[in-house]
């Protein structure tokens, strides 16, 4: 019998260093300085502590002490380097549409605003006179605050695609391409380019390849997420293939970045809205920039700085592309860790998925009765679609997290 360990797994912890990072099951606890959203997201290192690339504190102390710097705001829709390394970022140099000038590029504080921007650019898309409100389909599951960032724009027709399929453990494209086929001209379809929130579970190019078909073929249009480009794979190029793809197939889309999760920045909130267009884009440029400012103003400096002092330096580019790949492999090898202990344990079913998904996010396939289980019996926490931060898993707490995943799955049957 594996005893429990020290790490401290209460509901009302003073610190959340060994906790498996679940938004839900904080909600309605008392905490001071704890942000729930955060408990979840965030990427944890062995120590069960978020962390600061050392790439990125090196950076920081350089910028710290240049003295061509002086404070000041950037332009409303952002930091030019920053904005060109993000756009480069996602679709490479020598990208047709960058060079046909049919991108815009806006600099926004967060993954979230990036999403309520492009919200906000929807509602004027398709009409100078009539506001466009829906709808807009989301993956299920999904992140649930996606909802509500449309919502909150105006755009009030929220509806949902299959996606994560409980019985096979995967996606399902067959109901997801059905779902769409009957979705009206013009609806927005929010798809996560790599990584998929919370599931870890990610299209195949063949499947991209149908989906973009299909979306062309309705008259549908993409909203790409691209939350943490790098640590799907360990990869730029690999985590933004589906976007580069969409732009090849001559598609206008747009797609919500954030730099936070692979530069391990939470606390600046660095995020981009790319568009494409088939089109020039000087006159969108001119509605976000109005939107912008009755949003936000201006975005912050200091991390969009590091971002592209990285993304635009071979050097450093090296660097931080090796730091990242050790995230990714820590993470894969918690997910084959975990796997084989569950197996020897003899926990029913087979766990071979766990290894299938990518990113920092892993559906375990647990049901609603089985992690209210975790919660109630071993304090550990999961969202209620059996889904968990595969980093918040440690050599501290792996022998308790799969003993107790073991036992909620004998104790319900």
């Amino acid at each position: 019998m594996l005893m429990r360990p020290s790490v401290k797994m209460s509901l009302t912890p003073p610190e959340l260093d060994d906790s498996v990072g679940c938004r839900g099951a904080f909600r309605g606890v008392e905490q001071r300085d704890v942000d729930e959203e955060g408990v979840f997201e965030e990427y944890y290192g062995e120590e069960g502590k978020t962390f600061e690339l050392r790439l990125v504190g090196k950076i920081k102390q350089q910028l710290s002490r240049d003295p061509t710097l002086r404070p000041g705001y950037p332009p409303p829709l952002g930091l030019a380097a920053f904005v060109r390394s993000a756009t480069e970022a996602a679709l490479g140099r020598s990208s047709r549409v960058i060079l046909e000038n049919r991108v815009l590029g806006v600099q926004t504080p967060g993954f979230t605003a990036a999403v309520r921007l492009g919200a906000e650019l929807f509602r004027n898309w398709y009409s100078d006179h009539d506001a466009w409100c829906g709808p807009v389909y989301l993956s299920s599951p999904c992140d649930e605050s996606l909802a509500g960032i449309f919502q909150a724009a105006g755009v009030p027709d929220i509806r949902q695609y299959f996606y994560w399929d409980e019985s096979q453990h995967g996606v399902c494209l067959e109901k997801l391409l059905e779902d769409l086929e009957k979705a009206p001209e013009q609806s927005v379809v929010v798809l996560s380019a790599s990584a998929h929130y919370p599931t870890g579970a990610d299209l195949s190019q063949g499947q991209w390849a149908l989906i973009t078909h299909l979306i062309k073929r309705r008259k549908l249009f993409p909203f790409l997420l691209l939350p943490a480009q790098a640590l799907g794979s360990g990869e730029l190029e690999r985590d933004s293939w589906p976007v580069r793809f969409c732009a090849s197939q001559g598609m206008e889309l747009l797609c919500a970045q954030s730099f936070s999760h692979c530069f391990g920045i939470y606390g600046e909130a660095v995020g981009h809205l790319l568009c494409i267009l088939n089109q020039n884009s000087l006159l969108l440029s001119v509605r976000a920039d109005k939107i912008v400012r009755s949003l936000w103003a201006q975005a912050s400096i200091g991390g969009a700085q590091v971002v592209a002092t990285v993304l635009s330096n071979p050097a450093h580019l090296v660097e931080w592309r090796g730091e990242v790949k050790h995230i990714v492999r820590r993470c894969m090898l918690i997910r084959n860790i975990l796997r084989e202990r569950l197996r020897l344990l003899g926990a029913p079913g087979c766990w071979d998925h766990l290894t299938h998904q990518r990113g920092l996010y892993c559906c375990t396939g647990l049901n609603g009765q089985q992690v209210e289980f975790l919660l109630k019996e071993r304090h550990v926490y999961l969202l209620p679609g059996g889904c968990l931060n595969i980093s918040a898993i440690n050599s501290h707490n792996l022998d308790y997290i799969t003993e107790s995943i073991h036992l909620a799955l004998t104790a319900s049957l």
